[in-house]
């Protein structure tokens, strides 16, 4: 069994997740191929945790991937949240995961009043409403209203992501006003080869401790919502065939790494200015390794935000916004972000240069 010291651990799971170790991908899909998934229910949010795991990238490459490359493609896979994913992912994902989140929905659907004569009608709607092209969910509503759906409140809303989790559609390209579009999955998306059943969770847990590891198996099933009982045996399984490898960090034993070769990386004062949501953060029901008790506030303010953060060496430091002229504004915890200077800067002319091309 391998053995890490907290701040070994910290550095490792850094490096996993390429906000660290000096790792950054070149590419969008690079990118996303080596940490699976980046949270993005805030679509600028998402772009600029693809910003801080890459190299030399710009917001539109992130458009361009989303929209012409169709190499990534954003949904609602883990926890029903919506991430970007590799394309070519998406199809296995959402076989996984959308059963359980279409069960989940079903009380809400009722009190919006979608029985399932009204949810068949949705989904016919949307998918004929495609068929011309990509639309937006303000026009999708129209279309629903159109065919005798009151198409209020939350009812489109509910309508598309059904539909979505249904594997009928997916998200689409970005118009030039920001808004998002829907398209149909099957024009869109490659087809979908990947695993399934237990299979799938089991490659779903190897790729999640590439690219979080050392983690728990509490880590993995709060992060992918799939909840103990369902990701238990293929924990077990997966490191009684050594796929996966027990290990130790500090006084627990109950962590776990892809059998494969991890560097030991050492501190080299990597910094990252990581956004609002980001995985690294997301993706522990344990957070100590990665934020202090003490700063633990400023990270989770309350009412479900995670703040952007200032991160060296996989630590976070600090947190940081953009004020009303779009300039970053850094919070360093005690006043000092514990990290060489010309680095800092780096990162902040980088944010303003990817948000700029």
């Amino acid at each position: 069994m391998r053995e890490f010291s907290p701040s070994q651990a910290r550095l490792l799971r850094a490096w996993s997740q390429g906000v660290g170790g000096g790792r950054r991908a070149a590419s969008v899909s690079a990118v996303l191929e080596r940490c699976l998934a980046v949270q993005a229910q805030d679509l600028r949010a998402a772009a600029l945790g693809v910003r801080a795991r890459g190299s030399g990238l710009t917001e539109a490459d992130v458009y361009l991937a989303l929209g012409v490359e169709r190499s990534v493609v954003r949904g609602w896979f883990m926890r029903g949240t919506l991430h970007l994913v590799p394309a070519g992912d998406a199809g296995w994902l959402r076989e996984l995961l959308a059963p359980q989140l279409l069960r989940r929905s079903e009380r809400r659907y009722r009190e919006l009043g979608l029985g399932p004569g009204e949810l068949a009608l949705g989904e016919q709607v949307i998918t004929e409403a495609l068929a011309g092209g990509p639309l937006t969910r303000d026009e999708l509503a129209v279309r629903m209203t159109e065919a005798g759906l009151k198409a209020s409140g939350q009812v489109p809303f509910h309508l598309v992501r059904r539909s979505a989790l249904l594997g009928t559609v997916c998200f689409g390209p970005i118009r030039e006003d920001g808004s998002a579009t829907y398209v149909l999955a099957d024009d869109w998306l490659p087809a979908s080869d990947g695993p399934s059943g237990a299979d799938a969770v089991g490659e779903l847990l190897t790729r999640y401790l590439a690219a979080h590891g050392p983690a728990t198996v509490a880590d993995f099933a709060t992060w992918s919502g799939l909840g103990l009982p369902a990701v238990r045996s293929v924990w077990r399984e997966l490191l009684g065939a050594g796929l996966i490898e027990p290990c130790r960090v500090g006084d627990l034993d109950d962590y776990a790494l892809t059998a494969v070769a991890s560097p030991c990386p050492e501190p080299t004062g990597d910094v990252r200015l990581l956004p609002a949501y980001d995985n690294y953060l997301v993706g522990f029901t344990d957070r100590r390794l990665s934020v202090e008790p003490e700063h633990e506030h400023a990270v989770w303010p309350g009412g479900g935000q995670i703040s952007p953060t200032i991160v060296v060496d996989g630590l976070v430091r600090g947190v940081w916004r953009r004020d009303r002229t779009r300039a970053v504004a850094l919070e360093p915890f005690d006043g000092d972000p514990g990290v060489d200077a010309v680095a800092l800067d780096a990162e902040l002319r980088d944010i303003s240069r990817f948000l700029a091309a």
